[in-house]
């Protein structure tokens, strides 16, 4: 059965770091990158630094079995393709893909991650410190000069880290900046390092999603937690009391998986646990591309048209 979301713009809670002049911009691009609902299906594209190629060339484990990456996968412009195509709330990635691809893509809703960094070097070695690949000025000069729909900034917080001060203060300073320009930020937040005993901990998941609050984030993208007994979609009702009503948590998805087991996953964590929505990758570009926009709108009806598994099943299928 379908749940009808819609918020009206008198829904929307304005921060008081968003200027009144830059006020009904900020409404505008909640509105647009929630559909009208306040849930968010973000489309991540910034693996190609996060995870080199590993996510888009070679075979990957969905399940129990071991399947080719369709080719379609090796050109990032098929991210693009999917994002134009599908029906996302926002397209995640470096300012570098947008400015060559962005043209071409005009329609896209876009939010600029501002840092990345490579999976080679592991927490073993050195705790995780990713730091900006570009300035705010930078994204503000470049949403001005293309005229493309710049509507967020995104930044990763690896909680628990040694260098964790450094982001902590970076992420701060950028949701100020995206509220005083009527944008939104999105802030990945991972507990990781050596200090962290296990960063699907339920409780250390939950106060990371704490942690993005306090930072100004207007939603954070956390792992989906593994309790070492009970369900998920119980003990994931923690980080969304810990991030309050005015920051809304949305999940990784994390590696590929069957497709109805995703959905159902997806339904769960929204229809249980109270979380406001998802950032989906791999499950969606891992599939050639009239496969990945079908699943992309699989998503999008149950995060923004509160359609059954069911129903997104069909939708998939269709």
């Amino acid at each position: 059965m379908t749940h009808h979301l819609h918020i009206a713009a008198k829904d929307v809670i304005v921060p008081a770091d968003v200027p009144k002049l830059m006020a009904d911009e900020y409404v505008k691009n909640y509105l647009r990158i929630t559909h009208n609902t306040g849930r968010l299906m973000l489309f991540a594209g910034d693996q190609k630094i996060e995870h080199l190629n590993d996510d888009f060339y070679g075979k990957i484990k969905v399940g129990d079995k071991e399947v080719d990456i369709p080719l379609d996968d090796a050109d990032p412009e098929h991210l693009f393709r999917i994002a134009s195509k599908a029906k996302i709330g926002v397209f995640a990635t470096q300012l570098g893909l947008i400015a060559k691809y962005g043209l071409s893509y005009k329609e896209v809703p876009y939010l600029v991650k501002l840092n990345s960094k490579s999976h080679l070097v592991k927490t073993a070695q050195k705790d995780p410190l990713s730091i900006c690949t570009n300035t705010i000025n930078d994204v503000l000069k470049f949403k001005k000069d293309s005229g493309l729909n710049i509507v967020g900034l995104g930044y990763t917080v690896y909680v628990g880290s040694e260098f964790e001060g450094e982001m902590l203060r970076d992420a701060a300073q950028i949701a100020f900046h995206a509220h005083q320009n009527g944008m939104l930020a999105v802030f990945w937040m991972y507990p990781r390092g050596k200090a962290v005993p296990d960063e699907k901990d339920p409780h250390i998941v939950a106060g990371a999603a704490g942690v993005g609050a306090c930072l100004g984030a207007d939603f954070v993208k956390v792992n989906y937690p593994k309790p070492k007994e009970g369900k998920a979609s119980e003990a994931f009702k923690e980080a969304i009391l810990a991030a309050g009503k005015r920051t809304k948590v949305i999940t990784a998805g994390g590696g590929s998986k069957g497709v109805r087991d995703f959905l159902q996953e997806t339904w769960d964590q929204i229809n249980i646990s109270g979380c406001c929505g998802n950032a989906t990758g791999r499950n969606v570009h891992q599939k050639p591309l009239d496969e990945a926009i079908k699943m992309a709108n699989a998503i999008s009806a149950i995060t923004v048209e509160g359609k059954n598994v069911e129903e997104a099943m069909e939708v998939y299928e269709g």
